[in-house]
């Protein structure tokens, strides 16, 4: 992977660049939509195509469980298996292991975990995150974390930091060892942990250097920290982090996070808040988030979104889409899963576009001073 700085913006850390996998070049700030089990639930490929979709990101820990490694190996991996040609990132497992903590085992080697499926046990070392991504074939393989809740003491802070610095280096060791099994490369990223500890989150991007090709994530974050420290730690990896490496802000994306993100130095997000909130009825327009299940909208016959590039949008009115909610239609939320999809990738456009023409502080001053959190 090659990650190339297009342009930088004058008045903050703001900058336009490439990704470039063997699978597709990338155009950043970036949103990578998140299909989960390996699809954007309720979307084709050949829609994620037409939305311009040139990444998107998978879950390691969901595809080992179902259908499994094995089965997606045999099919010749993800790529082949999802019918997908552009670039995927896959995570570790790690994120997992925090949000299923009732389930899991922490120890120094690893994780033992229960599976959510059956109650069967697994054990995810940072070796075996390794070999089931290289199984998967993923473009961006990120290393075995451990992310700790927003939270937690300062003891708890410090041993998921040393041991993300531990299991990081097994990965890396892991790799370079390992020959992939595909015939193009996969990229490390390896996870800056420290919570909002200034201190912690430097002495954990130092330890991660050494493991660094092209690209860096900063993971705990937006785990249940305020804003505040959350940005102000954001900043201070901007100024960190050397800027020949894309940064990747992990799990944050409500579309005013990711422009005061960007700004901070930021290049790649994911989220499954557009998918998800689309599942349930809320709505990107560009006059502002809406929420379909509202009673307002019962009668209300003007189009979803004049301006949304999504045709559905300008076809079919409020009224309607309420209605398909109503009766549990997939095509309601599959067309309200396309206009978000797509009311995220113009935000990145715009974005772009701005940092390209100097311009994207005051644009984003104006953006969010429209978009109120």
């Amino acid at each position: 992977m090659k990650f190339t700085i297009q342009s930088k913006d004058k008045n903050s850390l703001a900058r336009t660049g490439t990704l470039q996998t063997d699978h597709s070049t990338i155009n950043t700030p970036v949103f990578m939509p998140v299909g989960t089990h390996g699809v954007v639930k309720s979307l084709s490929p050949d829609e994620l195509y037409d939305l311009d979709t040139n990444i998107m990101l998978s879950n390691t820990y969901h595809l080992y469980l179902r259908p499994g490694t094995d089965i997606i190996q045999e099919n010749g991996g993800l790529h082949q298996f999802l019918n997908w040609s552009n670039s995927i990132l896959t995570d570790s497992g790690g994120y997992q292991v925090f949000s299923l903590n009732k389930m899991n085992k922490i120890t120094d080697d690893g994780v033992h975990f229960k599976s959510h499926l059956d109650g069967s046990m697994h054990f995810f070392t940072p070796e075996v995150s390794m070999e089931v991504q290289q199984k998967l074939g993923s473009d961006i393989i990120m290393a075995f974390d451990y992310c700790p809740p927003g939270d937690c003491s300062k003891k708890e802070l410090e041993r998921a930091s040393d041991l993300t610095h531990q299991w990081t280096k097994r990965a890396y060791d892991y790799l370079k060892t390992h020959e992939n099994l595909y015939n193009h490369q996969q990229t490390l990223f390896p996870i800056i942990q420290g919570g909002v500890d200034k201190n912690e989150r430097l002495k954990c991007v130092d330890q991660m250097l050494p493991f660094v090709d092209g690209g860096i994530a900063i993971g705990g974050l937006s785990v249940g920290e305020k804003k505040e420290p959350m940005f102000n730690t954001v900043q201070l990896l901007g100024e960190s982090i050397p800027e020949e490496y894309a940064r990747y802000l992990m799990g944050v994306g409500k579309p005013t996070d990711i422009v005061k993100s960007v700004l901070r130095g930021v290049d790649m997000f994911d989220c499954v808040l557009p998918s998800r909130n689309a599942r349930n009825g809320q709505i990107f327009t560009s006059n502002g988030v809406i929420n379909i299940l509202n009673n307002q909208y019962k009668h209300d016959t003007s189009v979803i979104d004049e301006n949304s590039r999504i045709q559905f949008a300008k076809e079919y009115s409020k009224s309607y889409l309420r209605y398909l909610f109503q009766i549990n239609e997939i095509f309601g939320i599959r067309i309200a899963t396309l206009i978000n999809i797509a009311y995220y990738f113009d935000l990145m456009k715009q974005i772009r576009f701005e940092i390209n023409n100097d311009t994207f502080v005051k644009w984003s001053k104006d953006y969010l001073d429209k978009h109120k959190d």
